[in-house]
C-alpha cells in the first residue's frame, strides 16, 4: 500500500506519453489502492492529477480552480486532452514562426555581409551618379532636372541667375 501511495504522489507528467494514458494510470493506481481498503476520493484524485501536470498547464489549472463546477475524472481527461492538443498547436505555430523569422534574418545578414545594405562612398577619382536623373558627373542636390522639378512642385523658389 505504501509503495502504491508513494508512486501515486511522486508521479509527474513529462509530456512524453499521451495525457489520457497518464491520467488512466493514476486512476488505475487509485483503484489498486481501493482493493487494499484505502479509498481516495475523486476530488483528491483530481487534485493529484492537476498537481502532477507541468508548468505549461498553468493556465489550465487556474481555469479549473476558478470554476464553480467540479469535473468528474472523465471530464478531466477530456479537458486535458483538449488542452494538450491546444498546447501542441501553439508550439508548432511558434516553431513555424521562429523558423521563418530566422530565415528572414539570415537573408538580411547575408545581404549585409555582401554589402548590399551598405552605402558606398565614392573615391576621389570616381564619378558621382545622380539618383534623380541617373546621369553621372553630379549628385541629386546639384541636378538641374531636380531643381526644375522642385520649382514646379512649389518646394523651392527658382534660383536667381548670378
Amino acid at each position: 500500500m505504501s509503495n502504491l501511495l508513494a508512486k501515486l504522489i511522486s508521479m509527474k507528467y513529462k509530456g512524453k506519453s499521451n495525457i489520457k494514458e497518464y491520467i488512466m494510470e493514476i486512476s488505475n493506481l487509485a483503484s489498486k489502492m481501493k482493493t487494499l481498503k484505502l479509498e481516495l476520493g475523486e476530488d483528491l484524485l483530481m487534485h493529484l492529477v492537476l498537481i502532477s501536470l507541468p508548468a505549461h498547464f498553468r493556465q489550465f489549472k487556474v481555469s479549473y480552480n476558478t470554476q464553480k463546477d467540479k469535473w468528474s475524472l472523465y471530464e478531466l481527461i477530456s479537458h486535458c486532452v483538449q488542452e494538450e492538443e491546444r498546447l501542441w498547436r501553439d508550439i508548432s505555430e511558434s516553431t513555424h514562426l521562429s523558423s521563418t523569422s530566422q530565415n528572414k534574418k539570415r537573408k538580411k545578414t547575408k545581404g549585409a555581409a555582401e554589402g548590399s545594405f551598405q552605402q558606398k562612398k565614392p573615391k576621389k577619382d570616381e564619378e558621382f551618379t545622380c539618383c534623380f536623373c541617373k546621369k553621372s558627373g553630379h549628385m541629386k542636390k546639384e541636378c538641374p532636372k531636380y531643381a526644375t522639378w522642385r520649382v514646379k512642385k512649389g518646394l523651392l523658389v527658382e534660383p536667381t541667375a548670378k
